[in-house]
């Protein structure tokens, strides 16, 4: 494996490959980055080492630097950035707090990243029962901040108290709360940003009906940042659930807890909550914490129901008929505070896993309710076949599961098997009519898995997309469409905020 030199592959590689024609073209970044800092001031356009090494990767630690970070002051600084980067050619990245799982985020290219974690504007209308934010506000304020006003912002990813919303809806995210609620896609109103080009423009409005023209708004959401500058978002809120009844259910193995995932769909039970972890993942989260959930290591599926004060003992009694016909064991209760300790064996389940080894890869996939189980059987193939732990967890009720594969990074034959592993995921999870990644996005890491999922008309059809809004392919340049094979790669060793401390093995 090879170190991320500066600007892999459209640099370091490329001049290994092709000689020194690209110097120019590096210089000629220099020199654009040099008279941008001259124009907009040393503060906002920093090109020292830390500020650049510190936007150089994502959650995924796949550094690549860029020629600058710009931390922009407000929006003609970002319609700056965008119209010089179009008139030099260079490649521009957006990121937020970087939390993100596939390098979207990083500047595989250079070039230059503008961050947004500073934008951290909120405004709460608590009589529309909307939120206007700036995309740097972490997701998990969002909620705290319409709390205060009875009011609910449901989407929920798991990384929630680090994550932003700029980011949340680049990826369209999801989260636990997604059984009931939706995801991002169905709380944003509106957006306002630019076009890669430098234009300003408005996608849709503080209103419940907008047809005006195309839903561009739309397109933005779930694009990875490769379609425009999101500078502010106008997002729905819901009323806040008055209480909640939260139900831990064991199960004699890991199909009988798929089964009854679908079970409690077929009965028109509509959860707020519906979380599978099969038995690897508990046995993880029970060595990790040293406490036994039940009896038995076992399947779980973590059930919450909530809504005012009069409906959610119904709908309590009748997930407990429904636990009771198909569950070994299961706990519940009203109380938040005890909910916390059913919540437990979800919350340390991820971290866990690093009992089974030192790294891991996690795979967002999607598949209809009826497939749970021929993807819990094509994984634990996948586990025959190369010796690597499969666990899986995830979110139940919208058939968004989340596959890991484990393996030990300095042991080469694990390393290749992993590579075949993450193939055989991807491959069946197309052949179940479902989809490599929910909420996750595709950025570099999936990058080479999309002609699986995508006909080459589909393919061409979003890159017809993408030529109209950049024409000069300035925001996310080397992302999605160019297949990147991240084992090339030796990720930086940090410890990022919301890293877990790794228990020994």
């Amino acid at each position: 494996m090879r170190k991320n030199f500066f600007n892999p592959p459209e640099t370091y590689v490329d001049v290994l490959l092709a000689g020194t024609h690209l110097f120019p073209r590096m210089k000629k970044f220099f020199d654009a980055t040099e008279s941008l800092k001259k124009r907009l001031g040393s503060e906002v356009v920093r090109t020292d080492a830390e500020a650049c090494f510190a936007a150089s990767f994502d959650n995924t630690k796949l550094s690549f630097l860029p020629e600058a970070v710009i931390f922009p002051r407000d929006e003609s600084d970002v319609e700056t950035v965008l119209r010089e980067a179009n008139k030099n050619g260079v490649p521009v990245c957006v990121r937020g707090a970087g939390t993100g799982t596939t390098a979207a985020a990083a500047p595989v290219c250079g070039g230059w990243v503008i961050s947004f974690a500073e934008w951290t504007q909120l405004e709460i209308d608590a009589d529309a029962g909307t939120a206007t934010v700036q995309p740097g506000v972490v997701t998990q304020k969002i909620n705290d901040a319409a709390a205060a006003h009875g009011l609910f912002y449901p989407p929920d990813p798991a990384s929630v108290k680090h994550c932003t919303i700029g980011g949340n809806i680049a990826t369209n995210a999801g989260g636990l709360h997604a059984a009931k609620y939706g995801v991002t896609r169905d709380y944003v109103l509106a957006l306002e940003g630019f076009l890669p080009t430098g234009e300003k423009v408005r996608w849709g409005g503080a209103v419940k009906k907008y047809v005006s023209g195309y839903n561009l708004r739309d397109l933005w959401i779930g694009s990875e940042g490769m379609l425009g500058v999101i500078t502010r978002a106008t997002l729905r809120l819901v009323p806040r659930p008055e209480t909640k009844h939260t139900f831990l259910c064991a199960f004699a193995d890991d199909a009988s807890a798929l089964r009854a995932a679908q079970d409690l769909s077929r009965e028109r039970i509509v959860p707020s909550v519906c979380e599978f972890l099969d038995t690897v993942s508990v046995d993880c989260a029970e060595r990790y914490s040293g406490k036994k959930f039940f009896e038995k290591t076992s399947a779980v599926l973590l059930v919450e129901v909530d809504g005012d004060a009069e409906s959610v003992p119904a709908q309590a009694e009748r997930v407990r008929a429904w636990a009771r016909s198909r569950a070994t064991a299961f706990r519940e209760t009203s109380d938040a505070e005890e909910a916390e300790s059913l919540w437990e064996v979800r919350r340390i389940c991820s971290q866990s896993m690093f009992l089974l080894a030192d790294s891991k890869l996690n795979e967002d996939v999607a598949v209809p309710a009826k497939n749970f189980v021929p993807l819990l059987e094509a994984m634990r193939n996948v586990t025959g076949e190369t010796g690597l732990a499969t666990p899986i967890f995830g979110h139940a009720a919208d058939g968004n599961l989340h596959v890991h594969v484990m393996f030990h990074r300095d042991n080469e034959q694990e390393r290749q098997a992993a590579q075949v592993a993450i193939r055989r995921v991807m491959e069946t999870v197309v052949a179940l009519d479902g989809v490599i990644t929910g909420e996750h996005g595709i950025g570099l890491a999936k990058s080479p898995f999309l002609a699986i999922q995508h006909s080459s008309a589909e393919i061409a059809a979003m890159l017809a997309v993408k030529k109209a809004l950049d024409p000069n392919d300035i925001l996310g340049r080397g992302k999605m469409f160019t297949p990147f094979n991240v084992w090339d790669c030796v990720p930086v060793d940090v410890k990022l905020p919301w890293d877990k401390k790794k228990v020994a093995r």
